[in-house]
């Protein structure tokens, strides 16, 4: 098995303001190319440690680190957005959607390195467990695995783009909220989605969803941004 590497999404400037960006939390802890763990773990190995590999309320019980899931299933996990502070999620993922930039993308000028890519979707529903407001916030630790075992961040937007928004999470999201959301992944050189993987540093054995990937989810819109020109 190849260790686990890390790549962002492209970066650069397409039609409509259309911006893939790389992003790494305050914490400076993104698992990088070196990464020892791999998500191949399986769940009948990882076993709930005595003490929560962070600390989280007296009533949050954290998924096992290692935990291999199914499309559907629900992992409530721990993050540190920044520096000493503790971030709690349940994240359901719902639905893998395998794209392309013909039928999601009609209208974007897209540069040669991005249409070497293969596009992906993914739906999650996501609830905040915890006692810190994540308003505002990306998923950053929410990877993709493609074939050759990289984990590749979601792209986000400068503009709107209606078939899958790829924003942050809602500005209020304090304790209790929920928010469906729809983040989209560039897998380089016509890569595969092989999972999904929550791996907030390197040293974190994951948690992973794997299923079928579906057809698109038809949206309004074109995907246009707001000024359909050229960056």
């Amino acid at each position: 098995m190849r260790p686990l590497r890390t790549r962002a999404a492209f970066a650069g400037l397409l039609a409509g303001s259309l911006l893939l960006t790389a992003c790494s939390d305050d914490s400076g802890n993104e698992p990088d190319a070196e990464g020892s763990s791999s998500p191949s773990s399986s769940a009948g190995t990882a076993s709930a440690s005595a003490t929560p590999y962070l600390p989280v309320p007296d009533d949050v019980e954290l998924t096992p680190p290692g935990s291999e899931l199914e499309v559907g299933e629900e992992a409530v996990v721990a993050y540190e957005p920044k520096q000493d502070q503790v971030g709690v999620l349940s994240i359901r993922v719902d639905r893998l959607e395998r794209t392309s930039f013909k039928e999601s993308f009609s209208g974007w000028q897209l540069d040669k390195a991005t249409r070497n890519s293969s596009p992906y979707f993914v739906r999650a529903t996501v609830t905040n467990a915890g006692e810190t407001n994540l308003g505002g916030r990306r998923l950053q630790p929410l990877y993709i695995v493609d074939g050759n075992n990289t984990l590749i961040e979601h792209s986000s937007f400068a503009s709107r783009f209606d078939p899958c928004p790829s924003a942050p999470l809602p500005k209020k999201f304090g304790p209790g909220k929920k928010a469906e959301v729809c983040l989209v992944y560039l897998a380089p050189d016509k890569g595969d989605l092989t999972a999904v993987s929550f791996r907030p540093t390197q040293e974190f054995n994951p948690v992973t969803w794997t299923g079928e990937l579906q057809k698109v989810k038809k949206a309004g819109g074109k995907g246009k941004g707001k000024n359909n020109q050229r960056g």
